[in-house]
């Protein structure tokens, strides 16, 4: 255990300092579930869990509470496995460093999983909570929300009777969430064509140093995406000064803003005497010196490389660098109802080498399908035009705001009375409130959580006393609903 046990309350961080030292990547959650089912075992509560892995653990209600409505509390098992590159850290070994820094909890160099960890802990400590007048509650932990929803989705139809559900899987403190945006994600796929005995002075170009952060609460940050400034670099040299692309890669995950990104490219001749280095660093001063207030720690470094072959031709890196500066990233459109929610956005957040093709991921979000919709005939036409293939996957359901919900009622003035008057609205993510409530009719929910900021990056940092009011909700809550 770490000074993470001693913070206040005391009941919540215990679990998350425990949390720590648990591998729970997404898709690799068996440890973390065995955990929840280790503790509820030791209080003697019943749980279940579906083929796909989620779990549930039921607590009956506290003696006079027996007969009031069940309330479900719902948050993910997973977090976004995100470090810098000079950190070495294995997630499937390694605890998460934890360290404080004014008033805050971080981790050292990668992401520190209070997304949603801060959740499962408060889980944990209501399902051990004796004092808490509160009804019957169904503790749903949900798996692999972070790579496509994957728990909510294959979610068992039988897993729960409760109709209110609170998820704790919000991160702005004195914000309640009644409502999130739906998003797919689209594969490009570009052949690529080498040059048959392609000679030249190989580069190795490298943009890193930006913050990225989450793909839908950050997206209107504006911060830079590694991969469309390194694409942008290029391009703008290739338009004067012929190369060969021999590869270039960048991002981890569909929901984070690349924050580093890296090419190889072969430059015909001895190098010097086209200028080629020369140039490619006047466009990156020109992308630092544009960045210098949202991104200010944006570098971009250019070295030797050895190449041996996979130069593509001159046509094909023409394509490939075309395509990745035409495809969309960043915010589309703002909502016309919700002042300063955005409505359409989308992160243009991997790429990489598969064979002979270059493969790009795309992660679109809306809060109106017919908008989305639309961003996907964009992105899948911008694919034609360069002679690529688009396909579609991991859909997921918005979640439509209900200003008259019974729950909200309920919540909103306890909140107020508790903490301050709070912002109702919807957040530009997925949530899988959106999933569950297509899947069990009725279903009336709401979202609050503590402070987290910079989620999905090793900049992630969870406000210390703002856990301790969001758990002081919780229990406010529970006992208003019991």
């Amino acid at each position: 255990m770490t000074f993470v046990s001693e913070l206040e309350p005391p009941v919540v961080w215990a679990h998350f300092d425990e949390i720590l030292t648990i591998p729970r990547g997404s898709k690799n959650e068996g440890r973390m579930r065995e955990y929840v089912i280790g503790v509820a075992e030791r209080h003697g509560l019943e749980h279940r869990e579906d083929e796909a892995g989620n779990v549930v653990v039921r607590k009956p209600g506290a003696p006079g509470h027996e007969d009031a409505s069940i309330v479900v509390l719902q948050a993910h098992l997973d977090m976004v496995n995100e470090k810098n590159s000079d950190i070495e850290h294995d997630f499937d070994r390694d605890p998460i460093q934890p360290r404080l820094a004014d008033g805050y909890l971080r981790a050292e160099g990668t992401t520190l999983g209070s997304d949603n960890g801060i959740g499962i802990a408060a889980m944990l400590a209501i399902l051990e909570d004796e004092e808490t007048a509160h009804g019957p509650l169904e503790l749903l932990f949900t798996i692999d929300e972070e790579t496509g929803l994957t728990g909510a989705s294959e979610l068992g139809a039988d897993m729960l009777e409760g109709r209110l559900l609170l998820n704790l899987d919000s991160e702005d403190e004195g914000e309640l969430t009644i409502g999130c945006a739906g998003g797919m994600n689209t594969h490009v796929s570009l052949p690529l064509r080498e040059e048959a005995g392609a000679d030249g002075v190989g580069y190795e170009i490298r943009v890193a140093g930006l913050k990225g952060g989450h793909s839908g609460v950050d997206i209107h940050l504006q911060r830079g995406n590694a991969i469309k400034l390194l694409a942008r670099a290029l391009y703008a040299v290739s338009r004067e000064l012929p190369f060969h692309l021999v590869r270039l890669e960048g991002g981890n995950a569909h929901n984070a803003i690349p924050r580093e990104a890296s090419a190889t490219v072969l430059v015909p001749g001895d190098g010097g005497s086209n200028g080629f280095a020369s140039r490619l660093e006047v466009e990156l001063e020109s992308i630092r010196e544009e960045l210098r207030t949202v991104d200010p720690g944006m570098t971009g470094e250019i070295g030797d490389a050895s190449v041996s072959g996979g130069a593509s031709d001159a046509a094909t890196t023409g394509r490939a660098l075309e395509l990745i500066t035409a495809l969309p990233h960043g915010v589309m459109a703002m909502s016309d109802d919700i002042p300063g929610l955005v409505e359409t956005s989308t992160n243009l957040a991997v790429v990489g080498r598969a064979g002979d093709r270059m493969e790009i991921l795309l992660s679109s979000r809306s809060s109106i399908a017919s908008a989305l919709l639309a961003l996907r005939q964009r992105i899948g036409a911008t694919a034609a035009l360069a002679g690529a293939a688009a396909e579609e996957e991991g859909g997921y359901p918005a979640w439509q705001p209900d200003v008259s919900s019974r729950l909200l009622s309920i919540v909103k003035p306890l909140y107020a009375e508790i903490v301050r008057e709070p912002k109702v609205g919807g957040v530009h993510a997925g949530l899988e409130c959106g999933i569950i409530g297509e899947k069990y009719e009725g279903m009336d929910m709401i979202s609050f959580g503590p402070q987290i900021e910079f989620p999905h990056s090793p900049d992630e940092r969870v406000r210390i006393d703002s856990v301790g009011t969001f758990y002081v909700v919780l229990r406010a809550v529970l006992e208003r609903l019991a």
